[in-house]
């Protein structure tokens, strides 16, 4: 996005700010309707990738007909290739398989994780200082959400099936994914253009991805498909990939990954008001406390010593 760097450096890092906060806030939704996608076992969580992967391909590359045409270094393709697997694929894949195997609660508890990951796998690769200010927004954030958690969450033992120790296991792993893209590829994905950087990774995720799923995606009959489910498909793929993966690079170029990972947290918030919205839910002290953390938190990373870059 050339116009991007014309800003100044306040409002390149206000456009940042914005560009996370409404990603996250997506998939803050996105959350919700995964779990609905994936309960309903009319597609495994593979063939849940693929379309995502594929329909965010086809809409990169059409969106990077009508920009500048930008080469990329062919020494970078391997690196974009990793890039993909840690950011999208087994991100993705992942914390898929882990929504038909985990509680919402456990889910919620385990998603904050991934900040922490981030902050370690940033001072390790970038160098970037864990400052006591950083470290203390962190833990900051982490005790909003799960003090949100702890008063929101309700399970009906008759309803919910229990969380099985794999579910865990892939939660785990979607959190250290992300964060090791987070933290590992930043130098990479500010040399290229938003555009640019996403065709390739989603390229590169669709081309690992449908050769392990051929035989479902070949028998898939969609005329069958409920509208309902068909609509939650076309939302997860044009807003939950198409959308969300291109603000979140304008995020990382002007913001440490950190910060960025601590956006994340909107997502449980983001469950609560669609609680709150739908009379699932009520407005409590409690919610509103979590809510203060966990922003508070937001701040003291955001103000802490930046590394030099």
């Amino acid at each position: 996005m050339a116009f991007f760097c014309n800003f100044a450096p306040a409002m390149k890092k206000s456009l940042g700010h914005i560009s996370a906060f409404i990603a996250y806030t997506i998939l803050g939704f996105n959350i919700i309707i995964c779990r609905d996608l994936s309960m309903l076992a009319l597609i495994s969580p593979m063939g849940l990738f693929c379309f995502r992967a594929v329909g965010a391909a086809v809409l990169f590359w059409l969106t990077s007909l009508f920009l500048p045409k930008e080469k990329v270094d062919l020494k970078d393709f391997p690196k974009i290739f990793l890039a993909s697997m840690f950011g999208l694929f087994l991100t993705q894949w992942s914390f898929l398989k882990a929504s038909t195997m985990t509680t919402p609660f456990d889910t919620s508890i385990l998603t904050p994780l991934t900040p922490i990951f981030t902050m370690f796998i940033a001072a390790i690769v970038l160098k970037e200082p864990i400052t006591w200010k950083k470290a203390g927004g962190v833990a900051l954030s982490f005790l909003g959400v799960i003090f949100l958690v702890f008063n929101t969450v309700r399970v009906d033992s008759g309803s919910v099936t229990e969380t099985q120790p794999m579910g865990i296991v892939y939660m785990i792993g979607n959190c250290i994914f992300f964060a090791l893209y987070l933290g590992a590829f930043r130098p990479l994905i500010t040399k290229y253009s938003v555009v640019t950087f996403m065709k390739w990774m989603f390229l590169f995720s669709a081309v690992v991805a449908i050769p392990l799923d051929i035989k479902e995606l070949v028998g898939l009959n969609m005329a069958v498909m409920p509208t309902k489910y068909l609509l939650e498909l076309g939302f997860v793929i044009l807003f939950s990939t198409f959308v969300a993966y291109f603000l979140i690079p304008v995020g990382q170029k002007v913001l440490r990954p950190t910060v960025i990972s601590l956006y994340g947290y909107l997502q449980p918030i983001i469950a609560t008001v669609m609680g709150i919205v739908t009379g699932m839910d009520h407005l409590t002290w409690q919610k509103v406390a979590a809510a203060v953390l966990v922003f508070t938190g937001v701040v003291l990373v955001n103000k802490s010593r930046a590394a030099s870059h």
